[in-house]
């Protein structure tokens, strides 16, 4: 689609608008897949290798199938780690591109992997592209979208994460029968080189260019998406806000930046350590343990992905309607909730028949709540609350934060079942998502509405002290 010029109609800017969050959207689709696949590939993984040594030395096979799994996530955490400074130093829109490029390599290393090691090469090399791909989208979205559907559009990010994961758990199922787990892998390659293929026609972020001294292309870049009329009061806000030197780690420890850090923190480690990714991981797993078997698991986690996929339209379509906070309150309470309930369901002997199948509806119940709330709210409100200056970098920083949690969780996993059981493993993550709860109710403020430099104008006005009861400001509109 071709970039509509200065003075198009609304509904030429609107549409460009929406095709250029779409296609950054499909970083999400590359970090939903990655994170999808691997769940019904491990079931043959292990046929075809044997996950007995590593590099020659013995290893408990178990572990082996843990480092397997968690590589991506390893890989992540130094896409992460480097993505935030990439993205200020290389541009939002080549960061997606080298990003394209690295998950592409890595599929096809684990497709054509001869051995264990390279199988871990691959998913660490995946895992860097999954990593750039995990700060980057959100952040190009949120800056090129107009404020009244910024909200809805940064949360595409998270429908295709969302639709990643289904469409991994479809491909899984459907080449389950000859356990072909390479195409499983390799299919990677396709969302890359769309995403690639697709942002060579896109613009760069206009906050990032006239961060750069081209206040001209910014200019150009807002009369395509943005109406006439509100091209040069976006611009003196940029102005306004912007600062010369870059942004640094010591800048984010900032008296008045320092709030949304520990806001940003605690919801990229929530969204982890609540348990999510426990069922991503090792939905096919727990699915085993009522008794499925190894193909009616996957096609039951199908049924999960769905939901996922579902409820996060859902949220999609709610995010700018009933802002960002009632969501994110009312999907802890239902995880909460549902995480309860699993617990008691695993504590009851003979999980097969009813309790089998009730388990199966307390997962996708939960998957419901953390898709219309602590999913899509976590990325969207990381786009939002950070001042331009140091936007990249606490991005960085808040990522790795959420994929070192990923991994912690990841790997402790089936060890806390060991120790715990099923069931108070599932009772310890829900008594972590009511800390999560209370800790957004206290701190996390509402974005709804509002330009990204009146975020940051309200932080500086309410960066030493807070309302007389201690929660967030009340909203504010930019009518």
């Amino acid at each position: 689609m071709s970039a509509p010029s200065a003075g198009a109609t609304a509904e030429a800017r609107n549409s460009f608008v929406y095709v250029a969050a779409a296609l950054a959207a499909l970083n999400g689709l590359l970090f939903g897949f990655d994170t999808g696949v691997i769940s019904g590939a491990m079931l043959y993984i292990r046929e075809t290798f044997e996950l007995a040594t590593i590099l020659g030395y013995a290893v408990n096979p178990s572990y082996i199938e843990g480092i397997i799994v968690s590589g991506a996530m390893v890989g992540a955490i130094i896409g992460a780690a480097f993505g935030g400074r990439l993205a200020d130093r290389l541009g939002r829109r080549r960061l997606i591109l080298v990003g394209a490029v690295v998950f592409f390599v890595g599929s096809l290393i684990m497709a054509v992997a001869p051995n264990v090691e390279v199988l871990i090469l691959g998913r660490i090399v995946d895992g860097i592209g999954v990593g750039f791909a995990s700060v980057v989208g959100p952040l190009y979205i949120s800056e090129i979208s107009p404020p009244k559907i910024r909200g809805s559009l940064v949360s595409l990010n998270q429908l295709t994460i969302t639709s990643g994961i289904l469409i991994a758990y479809l491909v899984n199922y459907a080449l389950s029968s000859g356990g072909r787990w390479r195409w499983m892998l390799g299919l990677g390659m396709v969302p890359a080189a769309v995403l690639f293929l697709g942002m060579v026609f896109m613009p760069e972020s206009p906050r990032w260019l006239y961060e750069q001294g081209r206040e001209a292309d910014a200019r150009e870049v807002l009369a395509r998406t943005r109406a006439e009329s509100q091209v040069a009061d976006e611009l003196r806000e940029i102005k306004e806000t912007i600062r010369t030197e870059s942004g640094s780690l010591r800048d984010l420890l900032q008296p008045w930046v320092r709030p949304m850090l520990v806001v940003g923190i605690g919801l990229a480690a929530f969204q982890q350590i609540t348990g999510i990714n426990t069922v991503m991981y090792y939905a096919p797993t727990i699915l085993e343990s009522t008794g499925f078997a190894d193909t009616a698991s996957i096609l039951a986690t199908v049924g999960i992905g769905a939901v996922n996929v579902a409820l996060t339209v859902v949220a999609v379509l709610l995010i700018d309607r009933t802002g960002r906070r009632p969501l994110l309150l009312s999907g802890l309470a239902g995880m909460t909730v549902m995480l309860a309930v699993l617990g008691a369901v695993f504590y009851l002997p003979g999980l097969s028949g009813a309790l089998g199948w009730l388990a199966t509806g307390s997962l996708m119940l939960y998957v419901a709540s953390f898709a219309i709330g602590l999913g899509p709210v976590f990325w969207l409100m990381i786009s939002e609350i950070y001042p331009m200056e140091v936007r990249g970098t606490a991005m960085g920083v808040v990522t790795v934060v959420n994929w070192a949690a990923n991994l912690v969780v990841s790997l402790t996993f089936l060890r806390l079942v060991d120790v715990f059981g099923q069931s108070g493993t599932f009772w310890l993550y829900g008594v972590l998502t009511l800390l999560a709860l209370l800790f957004c109710y206290r701190l996390v403020p509402e974005t709804k509405g509002r330009s990204l430099e009146a975020i940051e104008a309200d932080l500086r006005e309410t960066a030493f002290g807070t309302d007389a009861d201690g929660s967030p400001p009340p909203a504010k509109t930019d009518d």
